[in-house]
């Protein structure tokens, strides 16, 4: 059993293959605060969708070359989620993801948890201290569009913890790559 994505193939594969397992390249965390960022306000399936879109226009989410990106030729690119703050985020985020000079890994990976499998969603949180704290540091690095329900998504997407439910058929082997991380 999935904790969410039946019946749409591009969310079971993103659930099976990618949500919750541990991402430990600058390049994923990058993305990951970009991705969550757009989801404000809207369903992850819908950025899921528009990804590999931003992909393209954000050049496989390299904050080097997304530095230079003018944002105004993306507001009419009806592939993405055309909201000037949201893109603009990612522009500046880019600028925070170098000026950590390789630290995104280690600032995110400090707010690690491992928490008892949840049963049920009703038992996932939208936010937790953890998520409040990481939100806080980020934006003391200069990254926008982070608030604590932000952070804990990212944190969810990344593997920092795992919310797969504890029927999820996936989730031994996300908490045995977390426990690899872990050594």
């Amino acid at each position: 059993m999935r904790c969410f994505g039946e019946g749409d193939p591009l969310y079971e594969a993103y659930h099976d293959t990618e949500w919750g397992f541990p991402q430990r390249t600058e390049r994923q965390l990058y993305e990951k605060i970009c991705l969550e960022g757009m989801q404000a306000g809207l369903s992850w399936i819908t950025v899921l969708r528009k990804r590999e879109a931003f992909r393209e226009v954000f050049h496989g989410f390299d904050p080097a070359l997304v530095t230079g990106i003018d944002i105004e030729p993306l507001l009419l690119d009806a592939r993405l989620i055309r909201a000037r703050a949201k893109l603009q985020a990612c522009v500046t985020n880019a600028h925070a993801t170098l000026a950590l000079n390789g630290g995104l890994v280690d600032l995110i990976w400090s707010y690690r948890h491992d928490g008892p499998a949840p049963t049920t969603w009703a038992e996932v949180p939208a936010t937790t201290l953890g998520s409040v704290d990481l939100a806080k540091a980020l934006r003391r690095h200069g990254f926008v569009f982070v608030g604590p329900t932000t952070a804990y998504s990212l944190m969810q997407a990344c593997g920092v913890v795992n919310d797969h439910l504890a029927t999820c058929q996936v989730r031994p082997s996300v908490q045995a790559l977390r426990e690899k991380v872990a050594r």
